[in-house]
């Protein structure tokens, strides 16, 4: 089997966006049409696609023939779909936003909360020390650890000066 493409982050694109004090410089739903937000959660085949959508309801999402060979969607990407008057739980896609361009919209606080997958760095880092990764281990009361603990204290420190006499 074939690698599959990962999309990169263009950070120059981004700085650019970023530094444009203003609007929004990235293609938006027009809520007056009903489209919204939402990420491709599952590739379903004969261009179809499950959508998880800002308003929390999940639907098939069908991409056009004029996407389809232009753009490709791939799973976890941000998309604007347009649900159907007549059939709420079918939708069509209507664009599909670049890596850079997700996390863009995601740094500006444009994304609703339930498809807000593209956090910057920083959050994501806080969210690692919460869990207690990078925090020392609380002492146990369990003896056996206690042993191997003041085993591992007792042998020797090697220093530079060891190593040289015994590779010199």
């Amino acid at each position: 089997m074939g690698r599959r493409f990962q999309e990169k982050v263009d950070n120059e694109e981004l700085a650019r966006l970023e530094s444009d004090v203003g609007p929004i410089r990235v293609l938006m739903p027009n809520v007056k049409i009903n489209e919204m937000f939402a990420i491709a959660d599952n590739i379903l085949g004969g261009r179809r696609v499950s959508v998880v959508c800002a308003d929390g309801k999940t639907r098939m999402a069908r991409i056009p023939g004029k996407m389809r060979r232009r753009q490709w969607v791939r799973e976890g990407d941000l998309i604007i779909i347009w649900p159907w008057d007549f059939q709420d739980s079918k939708a069509d896609v209507k664009h599909r936003y670049s890596k850079t361009q997700a996390i863009y919209l995601s740094r500006k606080g444009v994304l609703p909360e339930i498809v807000d997958l593209f956090g910057s760095g920083e959050d994501l880092q806080d969210d690692t020390d919460d869990s207690g990764i990078w925090n020392e281990a609380p002492k146990s009361t369990n003896s056996d650890e206690d042993i191997s603990e003041t085993e591992s204290n007792d042998e020797e420190e090697i220093n530079s000066d060891d190593i040289d006499d015994l590779f010199g």
